[in-house]
């Protein structure tokens, strides 16, 4: 009688065993990723059906800034963050002693310029009010985007992290006016053009492809990424979010959602 209560005692371990164990590898594994709410949250959306099979609860923070996220991320409140492109990361990284990397290039937003008084760049008056980003990286951008458009002349050794210092032709005499990069859009009542970044231009219900007056190629180094801790980049969960990211899914949502006002980098 003995035998066979411990017999049962047994089975009824191994059973709660088992129950635990398969509780347990069903319990998703949690990622926080920061990121702006266009177009970064719109593609992250699209992945949270992929990774719920993979066991990964992908849960989107979204910031409005360009500052928050990476603090955020250094000081373990986010997983990963996708905001960003990669001179950005470097830079923000270098000035505030963060150890950040990435580990997946997913998309390039042209920068583009726009303006609500002028129909094309010809039609720029001489000292015209020019309002740019005033982040080091985006602001750097905005320069060589204005030379690439023949509006002004940069030294050659001026780099991505150019400055007006930097600017030794400007024919129209145009008055360079840095501002925070999200306010951007709203200034176009104010200034005669603005160069804006394509989240926030997307944001304003501006189309880079159409409403844009000149904008960057395809070739533009500045592709957006995830960034992760260094620490973490090898993590199974970070990198199933890094394929993700990367899968035919996100690349045709980008070409048809955005109809080339945004490129897919992979």
């Amino acid at each position: 009688m003995k035998k066979n209560w411990f017999i049962l005692f047994l089975v009824l371990l191994v059973i709660l065993l088992a129950g635990s164990q398969a509780l347990f590898a069903a319990a998703p594994v949690v990622l926080k990723v920061g990121a702006s709410p266009t177009p970064h949250a719109e593609i992250l959306s699209q992945i949270k059906p992929l990774l719920a099979k993979e066991g990964i609860d992908l849960q989107i923070i979204e910031f409005q800034d360009y500052v928050q996220p990476n603090l955020a991320l250094a000081e373990g409140e986010l997983d990963a963050n996708f905001f960003q492109h990669v001179p950005y990361l470097n830079e923000f990284s270098k000035d505030h002693k963060l150890d950040l990397t990435y580990i997946a290039k997913v998309h390039i937003e042209p920068m583009g310029i726009y303006s609500n008084k002028i129909k094309a760049l010809k039609e720029l008056n001489n000292k015209a009010i020019v309002a740019i980003p005033n982040d080091p990286t985006n602001g750097g951008r905005a320069l060589l985007l204005l030379q690439s458009a023949k509006l002004i002349t940069l030294r050659k050794d001026a780099g991505l992290s150019a400055t007006e210092l930097d600017i030794v032709k400007n024919p129209k005499e145009l008055q360079v006016k840095p501002l925070e990069a999200a306010e951007l859009p709203r200034t176009l009542a104010d200034v005669d053009i603005a160069v804006i970044n394509t989240n926030y231009a997307l944001s304003a219900n501006l189309v880079p492809s159409r409403d844009a007056l000149f904008i960057e190629n395809s070739n533009s180094p500045y592709a957006n990424i995830l960034a992760v801790r260094t620490k973490d980049k090898n993590k199974p969960a970070l990198k199933k979010l890094a394929k993700a990211l990367n899968s035919k899914t996100v690349k045709d949502f980008i070409l048809t959602k955005y109809k080339g006002s945004i490129v897919p980098a992979f």
